[in-house]
This record gives structure tokens, C-alpha cells and sequence, in this order.
């Protein structure tokens, strides 16, 4: 597609806005729109994850000084391993999406940079951290008046930096962290299991100096291996035995696109789920140029790298395709929508991920369109007008709207004297899906009823009753199901959007279309196989001409 004259004015003067650090206006903007929902939450959002009963667990670093909230019942956390031995202050808390506030938690050691996943049963595993949390497993469940629940020397190794993804057994894998060249399971088979398993692959991507091999990124693969990249390579994984079964090309150009160099990644929705032959591609977008991470420690600030790199994981002899943003990013969020879009969103323009040494805030979200034809699938969005830099975070609601957080670019908390204050503002970014402009084909879940929790179970036939007010053309309605991800550092752990098979439409159907009055049935197949989707909660969404109804949460068992 030849970009258009306003296209490339439009692109022109981001450039210019970006290399000088000044804020494209909203005039040149795209869609979506962006909304302050909280003006305080007390902590840094440094780590998010939805639950299934519609409210997210946020935490920080349990040594960042005083937060702004306080502990309930005049509660205080003792540890005398940290500078601040006594806190009385709140490092995590539940945000309830519907009454739009939050409820201060209990964390006893540190989980600065930690990893997480949420088991079958919905309750979030939380592995390692830092100082005394670094052996450490956490859990929550998801009740009104739950709690951070502790087991110290949990993990067999110190977990800082790892990353963690969900297996088809349900169990949970934690891979990598700080000088770890290995991974362990949870839970263990047996209770006095305490067994790392070494990875020589995080060595090899490890460079002297700077550790690009940290929050590895990982995606279950359709065959149940697991892909894993670090630095600018990435292999398939046997994790059973221990054995790597395919060595993937390096990325074109020799970046590095894992943390510091933080750049971030998606797995592609999955379609076609019936079919013996599944596809699956990832796509890894930004970063910083090799050698940015040292230099931004000694005050030059790089610019972030432009490119995206999609590679087709199944292909027997696959190649990385590499395609242009708009403009650079580092230290962005890849968030899947319900419609297969995907939305970039943070992040800087130069520098790399750490204390201090991120610059030029990207304030523009870009949307991706995966089935768009290449060079025509990025779409610039509206901007906030809050910075978001290093430990900030993204995850998608159920009804559609992006949850936005944090943002700490420095020790401590401190909100002055410093070229990016400590963020505590809570916002959503609505995709433009959600405009009032399509209110008519937006569509209306009939059953399974919104608010159910209903199980399914695998190669079941599901089906889905729904409305809408206008009319409904057959043809361009889908079902997506989405498992809602662990975001930190800009990556979103256990991310995963499966587009599923249609068996057959009936009700009131006429020539194609329906009446305001009628009610549409779809049947759609659930995937036959824990390696297209593991088991656990998973958000359900009808989606009509790239409009998605609000989500309805179902188990898969």
C-alpha cells in the first residue's frame, strides 16, 4: 500500500517530535481514547494480573521507601534485611474494576522484578524477587477479603528477573532470573522436590556486562514445546527432555530486544484450531540498539530501535520478516485485544530499561493489525498525557478497555526533583472499538449469561446466543478467547488469544442478516488440545465486524 500524503506529513513530524522529545498533538492522532480513573492507588503498579473475579492484583518493590497507603489495623511489615526495617505502608493491593478502588495487601518480602501465573483454579502463583524474596512463592485467590499467602524457600534457585508460563498440565515453569541458567516447576511432583534443570541456552545468550538473556520471553507452542528467546535468538524447547529441538535464526541485525534492551513480544492469535497442522507465529517489536544499555549509563541516550521482528514458529525452515513502526520504542507493552489486534503501549523513544536511563516518553499507543497486508498494519492512537517509563504496565479488562499503571524510572518513591516522578495514576485506554459511533453492531452476550462462570471442557461444542441492535452480517462475526496475562517489564506472561473454529449459525437468519429484533446462535468448537490452550479462566468474547461484545469468563478443565 503506497502511504498516503497525510501519511507521511503525519510521520514526518513524529520524527521531528521525537528526536527534539516534544509530544505529537492530539490533532495528528489516530483513534481510542484515554480516561484518569484513579488519581492515587498508593503504589507503583510494577506488576498487574486480572483474576476472574474482575479485580487486579498490583504490586511493587517491598523496599522502595513509604508508599502512600497504609497497612489496615495498624499492620507493619519487620524485616531487618532491607533498608526499611519497619514499614507500616501497603506494596500491593486489589483494585476492584467495578467500584474503582483498591484494597491494600499484605506482602511480607520483596518481589521487585518477580514473575507470576494464575494456576487452573484461579489463583495467582507469584515466584521469586529480590533480597530475602528471592526463594520465595506467593499465592492469592481471588475472594473479597483474601490475602497474600507466603512460603519461603519455595524455588529450588534465586528467581529475579525470570519469567514464568503455563504448562498444558497446569503446572507452572519459571525460567531463568539473575545468574540462573536453568528452570524448575511448580508445583514440584513431589514435596521435597527442590530440582533445577540447567538451560545452557540463557549462557549463551548472556553478555559480558549486560544480562540480555533476563525475562526470557516464552509462549507454549502449538506442539507443547516452548519457544524461548533471549538477547536476539531464540530456540524450541523440549522441557520434558531437556533437549532443544529446533535453533531459530537470529533476528536480522544482531539487536538485542530482551531485558535491559527491553524491546517486547506477542504470540499471534491462534486460528484454524481444528486443522492437525495449527500455525503460530510471534512477533517482537522495539528495544534498544546493542550497546544502548552502556552508553545510557553514562548519559547518551540512544534511539529505540524502529523495527519489528514476526517470525512463523511452525514453519520448518522459518525466517524472521521484519517490519517499521511508525517510530522507536523501548520498554513498550504488547497487549492482545479480543479482536486479534494488538496494541503497543508505554515506553520511551531512547535509552534502555533501568534507573534513570529511559528519555523521550512515547505517549502515542500504536495498533497492530496482523492480517492487514505488510506495511499497512500499524494505526497511531490518540496519547495519554502521562509519561510511562521503566515498571510501568498494561493488561486488558473484560469489557474491552487497557488498564495502564506505574511507571518508576528511579529508586525510591520520589515526586520531585526528578526528570520522571514516581507514577500512583490509574487510567484506561479504550481501543475505538469501543466508541459510541458503533454502538450498533457492538455485540449483546444472551447466554452464556454475562456474569456466569461457565466450565467447558475440551473439544466441547459451545454454544453462544448474542444480539445486536442494528443488523448483523454472518459472515464477519468471530469467538476469541483470551487468556489474561502477568504483565511486568514489559512483557505479558501467559498472553495467549485462540480464534476458535465455527460449526454453524442458526436463528432468525435471513439472507445473511438479522433483524434488531433477533437473536443470533453461533456453535463454536473449544480446542481439543491443553497445548492449543492450558487449562484455567480464559475471557470469551463475540466479536462483529472487529467490534467485540464485553467478555464473559469461562474455565477450561
Amino acid at each position: 500500500m503506497t502511504p498516503s500524503l497525510f501519511t507521511i506529513i503525519l510521520l514526518i513530524i513524529l520524527n521531528v517530535s521525537i528526536a527534539t522529545g516534544a509530544t505529537p498533538s492530539p490533532e495528528i492522532s489516530g483513534g481510542g481514547q484515554w480516561q484518569l480513573i484513579h488519581d492515587n492507588i498508593g503504589i507503583v503498579g510494577m506488576h498487574m494480573q486480572l483474576l476472574h473475579n474482575d479485580r487486579v492484583i498490583i504490586y511493587d518493590r517491598t523496599n522502595f521507601g513509604y508508599s502512600n497507603l497504609s497497612l489496615p489495623n495498624g499492620r507493619c511489615r519487620i524485616n531487618l534485611r532491607e533498608r526499611f526495617k519497619t514499614d507500616c505502608t501497603a506494596h500491593s493491593v486489589e483494585y476492584d474494576v467495578a467500584s474503582n478502588t483498591v484494597r491494600p495487601l499484605f506482602l511480607q518480602t520483596d518481589v521487585w522484578c518477580s514473575s507470576g501465573a494464575v494456576n487452573p483454579n484461579g489463583t495467582l502463583i507469584q515466584t521469586g524477587g529480590s533480597g530475602a524474596g528471592e526463594f520465595s512463592i506467593r499465592s492469592i485467590n481471588p475472594c473479597p477479603t483474601c490475602d497474600w499467602h507466603e512460603f519461603n524457600h519455595g524455588l529450588a534457585a534465586r528467581r529475579w528477573y525470570a519469567t514464568t508460563h503455563i504448562l498444558p498440565d497446569g503446572r507452572q515453569i519459571i525460567i531463568g532470573g539473575r545468574k540462573e541458567f536453568n528452570y524448575e516447576f511448580y508445583p514440584k511432583k513431589q514435596r521435597a522436590e527442590k530440582i533445577t534443570y540447567r538451560l545452557p541456552f540463557l549462557e549463551q545468550t548472556n553478555n559480558k556486562g549486560v544480562e540480555n538473556n533476563l525475562y526470557p520471553f516464552v509462549f507454549l507452542n502449538v506442539d507443547g514445546h516452548l519457544f524461548i528467546f533471549a538477547n536476539n535468538r531464540a530456540i524450541l524447547f523440549d522441557y520434558n527432555n531437556n533437549v532443544v529441538v529446533k535453533t531459530y535464526p537470529s533476528i536480522p541485525g544482531q539487536d538485542p530486544r530482551s531485558f535491559p534492551s527491553t524491546g517486547s513480544a506477542v504470540l499471534l492469535p491462534l486460528r484454524n484450531l481444528q486443522n492437525p497442522s495449527v500455525e503460530a507465529e510471534v512477533l517482537i517489536c522495539g528495544g534498544a540498539p546493542k550497546g544502548s544499555y552502556q552508553l545510557s549509563l553514562h548519559g547518551k541516550f540512544m534511539r529505540a530501535l524502529n523495527t519489528c521482528a514476526r517470525l512463523k514458529i511452525t514453519d520448518p525452515n522459518p525466517s524472521w520478516i521484519m517490519e517499521t513502526m511508525p517510530f522507536g520504542r523501548v520498554m513498550s507493552d504488547m497487549i492482545l485485544l479480543p479482536n486479534g489486534n494488538v496494541l503497543l503501549i508505554n515506553g520511551a523513544a531512547s535509552g534502555a530499561a533501568g534507573w534513570n536511563i529511559g528519555r523521550n516518553p512515547i505517549l502515542h499507543p500504536f495498533l497492530y493489525k496482523p492480517n492487514h497486508v505488510i506495511n499497512s498494519r500499524f494505526q497511531l492512537q490518540n496519547p495519554s498525557g502521562i509519561p510511562r517509563m521503566y515498571h510501568s504496565t498494561a493488561i486488558l479488562l473484560r469489557d474491552g478497555r487497557v488498564l495502564v499503571a506505574g511507571s518508576n524510572p528511579h529508586e525510591y518513591y520520589n515526586f520531585s526533583n526528578v526528570l520522571f516522578p514516581t507514577e500512583l495514576r490509574l487510567e484506561t485506554f479504550s481501543p475505538s472499538y469501543l466508541e459510541p459511533q458503533f454502538n450498533d453492531i457492538r455485540p449483546i452476550m444472551v447466554y452464556p449469561a454475562p456474569q456466569s462462570q461457565t466450565r467447558l471442557r475440551y473439544a466441547q461444542i459451545l454454544k453462544i446466543q448474542f444480539q445486536v441492535k442494528g443488523t448483523l452480517a454472518i459472515d464477519s462475526v468471530s469467538v476469541t478467547m483470551l487468556a489474561p496475562s502477568f504483565n511486568t517489564h514489559s512483557f505479558s506472561m501467559n498472553q495467549r488469544l485462540l480464534v476458535l473454529d465455527h460449526v454453524k449459525t442458526t436463528n432468525n437468519v435471513y439472507a445473511g442478516q438479522l433483524t434488531s429484533t433477533s437473536t443470533c446462535q453461533v456453535e463454536v468448537a473449544i480446542p481439543c488440545s491443553s497445548n492449543l490452550a492450558p487449562p484455567g479462566y480464559y475471557l470469551l468474547f463475540v466479536v462483529h465486524q472487529e467490534v467485540p461484545s464485553e467478555g464473559i469468563w469461562i474455565q477450561l478443565l
